[in-house]
């Protein structure tokens, strides 16, 4: 079968290759990759930014949906032919302080599909039974690739910041993330204000289809005095930063207000200058989170299933899998918003 293989550390070293496809094992499942998404991650680990644990040659890839087509001994619950959507974490050791937490996804060992186990830019993959979460019958295989940054959203909106309703909340940048958790603050009953650049026009006239009470472009508005206005003078109850970009990140520091609330969701590329005694000054509270667990992905899977978050409109170009450098591309000159890639197409 043909994967998308990083078969060396380093900036590029990403090819389309001929892979065996793998067996079950016991305790494993072979899920069928019908679509699978196209994550920032993906350009981190193609330009060699990402600060995640990687072995090599490993197939790229961590989003997905699919259908068991086989089950390894020992599977309890599972058969061929379910409808399913995996978790990224291969690997937890269970004993440090977030694993004994339940917070695996911050395990220090901690490894991923896509980056240290082979993932889903493929045909077929390998998952063990216990990251494999049902995919209901009411939500198609393209909306299911993006329970998995759902989930992402989940951890960071929804358990660690805590947004609740009549919070005023400012999210920076209109990607995946952003306008997934612009929905999700929506949902909790917030006033949600979510901008970008001139080059997010069309990301942010989606946002507002989804729900943002506003949606900005910062080239043509002050948002500072814009949300300060909004708020009495006050600033944000909360910012979310989902661009990765400095820029933003300081921004938002000015932006919230004082014993406000700072959440970093996006990634940047590399280490950056910020005012750190304005989180003295101010009182703010300030979190981040990667990856997500358990709970989340079911919270996750409900939301959408209810219609309180609606996938299915980011998705903005299907493309086969020999088309993984056009998608990339694609993706980072932000062309649209989701990139799908559909193994069945080669």
């Amino acid at each position: 079968m043909k994967a998308v293989v990083k078969y060396a550390p380093g900036v590029g070293n990403v090819e389309l290759r001929d892979v065996e496809e793998p067996r079950p094992k016991p305790g494993y499942v072979v899920a069928e990759v019908k679509a699978a998404g196209v994550c920032g991650s993906e350009l981190h680990l193609y330009h060699n930014t990402l600060q995640f644990k990687l072995r090599t040659p490993v197939i790229m890839g961590h989003e997905f949906s699919g259908i068991i087509s086989a089950v390894g001994e020992g599977v309890q619950g599972w058969k061929a032919g379910d409808r399913v959507v995996c978790e990224t974490t291969s690997y937890h050791c269970g004993t440090c302080i977030p694993c004994r937490q339940g917070c695996y996804n911050h395990c220090i060992e901690r490894k991923v599909i896509g980056m240290y186990d082979n993932g889903c830019f493929t045909s077929y993959i390998l998952i063990h039974e216990s990251r494999v979460h049902r995919l209901p019958d009411n939500i198609d295989f393209h909306a299911g690739v993006l329970i998995e940054p759902l989930a992402c959203c989940v951890v960071t909106v929804t358990e660690i910041t805590k947004v609740l309703s009549g919070d005023l909340v400012v999210v920076a940048g209109p990607g995946t993330i952003g306008i997934l958790s612009l929905q999700l603050a929506k949902a909790a009953g917030a006033y949600t204000v979510i901008y970008g650049t001139a080059q997010d026009r069309h990301r942010l006239e989606l946002a507002k289809r989804l729900g943002a009470d506003e949606a900005l472009i910062i080239d043509e508005t002050d948002i500072v005095e814009h949300i300060l206005r909004l708020s009495g003078g006050h600033g944000a109850d909360i910012f979310l930063e989902c661009s990765g970009a400095p820029s933003a990140a300081r921004q938002g520091f000015r932006l919230t207000r004082r014993m406000g609330k700072y959440t970093q969701i996006g990634l940047a590329d590399k280490p950056f200058e910020v005012d750190l005694a304005q989180i003295a000054y101010r009182g703010l509270k300030v979190r981040g989170a990667a990856g997500q667990k358990w709970p989340a992905w079911e919270r996750a899977l409900n939301l959408v299933t209810r219609g309180k978050v609606d996938t299915r409109p980011l998705v903005s170009h299907v493309m086969p899998l020999s088309q993984w450098e056009e998608a990339f591309h694609t993706f980072e000159n932000k062309k649209g918003v989701k990139i799908l890639l559909e193994p069945e197409k080669e």
